[in-house]
């Protein structure tokens, strides 16, 4: 949806700074071109996007700007409070809904702290295909706990 789109744009850039056209269609899934027209749909909103052409170029809010967007959805409430394990979010399907809830935390976070938060984000990770707890431990563990 175009709406889901536009507001995914708006808090990427909001959260990391300057993306370029290529970064954010392939992280949408959509074409450099429905980029181009979000960024212009974006700014006849009345969003501060700055285009910056060149090599080291790419799109970014004016200095200063901020979004107060912080609804989340059921699911992206649902995908917090599970593992951060992507093979899980995958598999329940919400690995897009855990990204977009993300972004809305961190746009929601103040500036000096959302260098912290990015670096617990990136650091944390909980791996959940190490391997399974045989029936026998699951037994034992059961019924040495309860």
């Amino acid at each position: 949806m175009r709406a889901d789109r536009l507001l995914s744009i708006l808090l990427s850039l909001q959260n990391r700074g300057k993306l370029t056209t290529n970064e954010l269609a392939k992280e949408l899934e959509v074409t450099g071109r429905t980029i181009h027209r979000d960024m212009e749909a974006l700014n006849a909103a009345g969003i501060p996007i700055v285009a910056e052409r060149g090599k080291s170029g790419g799109w970014r809010l004016l200095e200063q700007y901020r979004t107060n967007l912080t609804g989340l959805k059921a699911n992206e409430l649902k995908s917090l409070l599970i593992s951060p394990s992507f093979q899980l979010l995958s598999d329940l399907g919400l690995k897009k809904d855990w990204h977009e809830a993300r972004q809305k935390i961190l746009a929601s976070i103040p500036s000096t702290l959302q260098k912290n938060s990015h670096d617990i984000w990136n650091r944390v990770h909980v791996d959940t295909t190490a391997r399974r707890q045989s029936p026998e431990f699951l037994n034992f563990a059961t019924s040495h706990l309860g």
